[in-house]
C-alpha cells in the first residue's frame, strides 16, 4: 500500500510538471497580462540604424536577402546595412562586394569567431543607435523598421523583438510541427511581453540600442541571452507584432532536431553561466519565466518517462491506469510511425504532432547531455534546405 501512494504521489507530480509547462504557465501569463499589463510608450522616431546580417557560407540566398534589405522602407542616409562574414569559403563575400554601390559593408575576421563572435565584431564598427540583427535566409516586409523603432521611444526599453512568420510551402510533416510550434511560442512572448519582459528573442529579428549591448563569449546563443544582457540594466525586452520576418521551415527531421539540440545546449549553458537570473527575490517575474518557459519545458521528458513508467505500475493495482497507459503507448506508437515518415521524406497530419513533440522532447534529453558533457558551440554551420 506504501508503495502504490508513493507511486501515486509521482504519477500526480509529473502531471502536474507537464500540465503546469504546457497548460499552466500560458494560463498565468494571459492572466498577469489582462489584469495588469505593462505598457511602454510608442512614438514616431527615426534614429540612424545598423543591420547587420551574420553569414557563414550564404551565398545560395544572400543576393535576395541584401535585395530585400535595401527595399526596407527607410532614408538610406539613416541606414547601414552590415554582412559580417565568418570566413566564408563560398562566394559569400564576392556577393556581398558586388553591393558596395549600395552602400553594403562586408566585415570579415581574420579567423573564424562564430555567430555570436562576428556580431561582435559587427557591432564594433556599427555607427547606428539602434542595431538590428539580422539572419540571412529571413526576409522582411519593408515597413519593418516602422514599426519596430517607436518603441525605443521608451528609455526602459533595450531591445525590441519582431515577429517571424514560419512558411512551409513544402508542407511536410516537420513543417506543419514547427509552424504549430512556434505558434505557440509566439503567444507566450506576446504575453512575457506584457506581463514582464521577453527572456529571449527570434534571431533572425531584433533590435537593441547599441549604448546598451554588450559583447557576449563566444559560445553564448546571443538571441537567448541579449534579453538577460538587458535586463541586468534595468532595461525591457519587448514583442512588437507588427513588425514581420518570414523564413522557411526545416524540412527534415534531422535537421530539426540538430537545431533545437544546438538550441537547447547553448541556452542551458547561458542559463548556468548566468544562474543568478534564476533568482525571483533579485530578478521578480523574469526569473519565473526563465524557470518556466526553459526548465520546466526542456524537464517534460523526464516527467514524460516517469508518467508513462508509473502508469504501467499503477495498472497492476488501479484498473483505470489501464486506460491511462494504454492512451499513453497509442501516442507514443503514432510518435514513431510519425518520425519514421519523416526520414522516408512522407507526411499524413494525424502522425505529424505527437512525432513532432516526440523530436521535440528527444531534443531535450540529447541536449542536456550535450550541456552536461560541456559540449560547446562557438562555431555554427547554418542548416539550409536544398
Amino acid at each position: 500500500m506504501m508503495l502504490n501512494q508513493a507511486v501515486l504521489l509521482i504519477f500526480a507530480f509529473s502531471v502536474c510538471g507537464i500540465f503546469y509547462t504546457y497548460v499552466g504557465y500560458p494560463v498565468l501569463l494571459r492572466f498577469l497580462a489582462a489584469v495588469r499589463p505593462m505598457q511602454w510608450l510608442r512614438e514616431a522616431n527615426m534614429p540612424t540604424v545598423s543591420i547587420i546580417i551574420a553569414a557563414r557560407n550564404e551565398e545560395k540566398g544572400l543576393r535576395a536577402k541584401l535585395k530585400n534589405t535595401l527595399a526596407i522602407d527607410y532614408p538610406s542616409e539613416k541606414l547601414e546595412i552590415i554582412v559580417a562574414s565568418d570566413c566564408s569559403t563560398d562566394g559569400t563575400d564576392e556577393i556581398v562586394n558586388s553591393f558596395e554601390d549600395n552602400g553594403v559593408k562586408l566585415i570579415r575576421p581574420d579567423r573564424r569567431l562564430g555567430k555570436t563572435g562576428v556580431q561582435n565584431l559587427a557591432v564594433e564598427n556599427a555607427t547606428g543607435e539602434i542595431v538590428l540583427f539580422s539572419d540571412a535566409t529571413t526576409h522582411y516586409k519593408s515597413d519593418v523598421l516602422e514599426h519596430m523603432l517607436p518603441s525605443f521611444a521608451d528609455d526602459r526599453v533595450g531591445c525590441v523583438a519582431g515577429k517571424l512568420i514560419y512558411e512551409d510551402s513544402s508542407r511536410s510533416s516537420v513543417g506543419k510541427g514547427a509552424t504549430n510550434y512556434w505558434n505557440y511560442e509566439t503567444f507566450l512572448k506576446q504575453n512575457e511581453s506584457l506581463v514582464s519582459s521577453l527572456i529571449g528573442v527570434s534571431g533572425c529579428l531584433y533590435a537593441v540600442r547599441r549604448s546598451a549591448y554588450q559583447p557576449m563569449y563566444p559560445e553564448a546563443c546571443s538571441d537567448f541571452l541579449i534579453a538577460s544582457v538587458m535586463f541586468r540594466q534595468g532595461l525591457r525586452t519587448v514583442y512588437e507584432p507588427a513588425a514581420i520576418c518570414t523564413e522557411e521551415t526545416n524540412v527534415r527531421g534531422e535537421e530539426e532536431l540538430k537545431m533545437r539540440v544546438r538550441i537547447i545546449a547553448q541556452t542551458l549553458s547561458d542559463i548556468w553561466r548566468n544562474s543568478e537570473m534564476l533568482n525571483p527575490f533579485r530578478f521578480g517575474f523574469f526569473s519565473i519565466e526563465l524557470i518556466s518557459h526553459k526548465l520546466c519545458r526542456y524537464l517534460v521528458p523526464f516527467f514524460l518517462i516517469v508518467m508513462f513508467a508509473a502508469s504501467w505500475l499503477l495498472a497492476l493495482t488501479y484498473p483505470v491506469f489501464w486506460i491511462i497507459a494504454s492512451i499513453q503507448l497509442v501516442f507514443w506508437a503514432m510518435a514513431i510511425i510519425g518520425l519514421t515518415l519523416m526520414r522516408r521524406s512522407s507526411s499524413m497530419r494525424i502522425f505529424s504532432y505527437p512525432s513532432y513533440f516526440a523530436l521535440a522532447n528527444l531534443a531535450s534529453v540529447i541536449g542536456i547531455y550535450k550541456f552536461l558533457t560541456g559540449e560547446t558551440y562557438s562555431y555554427w554551420e547554418p542548416i539550409r534546405n536544398n
